[in-house]
């Protein structure tokens, strides 16, 4: 069963979800995961694949935009539909929906800022989540 961790900036957490989001890829990237970035639209995976580039001196991170580039030498992929491709490790959702492919993913992190309307979408997820059956992790984030 896909294991879910929502992460939750305080209000005074430095960045947003999306400089969270870049966090976290950060992270499982470098304990050998592969991740799959699902925004909401276009215009968020063009957002995303820049803050990718520059959201921290001196870090690296192999990405591109599902569709775009060899997914056999990106282990990051940034994407906003309904088709995540073969995909199965690490799931970062940045969309206000829950997305549909989520359960064939080993892990889901939902990372979440203190914009009103971001905390309220997150909350139905979660109720959707948990109404499922799954176990559900939160973890509150400072800095």
């Amino acid at each position: 069963m896909t294991r879910i961790d929502f992460y939750i900036l305080s209000d005074g957490a430095r960045g947003d979800r999306f400089s969270l989001a870049c966090r976290l890829a950060e992270k499982a990237w470098q304990q050998g995961r592969r991740v799959y970035l699902h925004t909401g639209s276009k215009s968020e995976s063009s957002h995303l694949d820049k803050l990718l580039w520059t959201y921290r001196d001196g870090s690296f991170l192999p990405h591109g935009l599902f569709g775009e580039v060899d997914a056999t030498l990106n282990p990051i992929l940034i994407g906003h539909t309904d088709d995540a491709g073969d995909e199965h490790d690490v799931l970062i959702n940045l969309a206000a929906e829950v997305p549909t492919f989520f359960s064939r993913f080993e892990r889901l992190a939902e990372p979440l800022d203190s914009e009103p309307q971001i905390r309220h979408a997150g909350r139905e997820r979660y109720r959707f989540y948990r109404d499922r059956g799954y176990t559900l992790n939160s973890h509150d984030i400072t800095r």
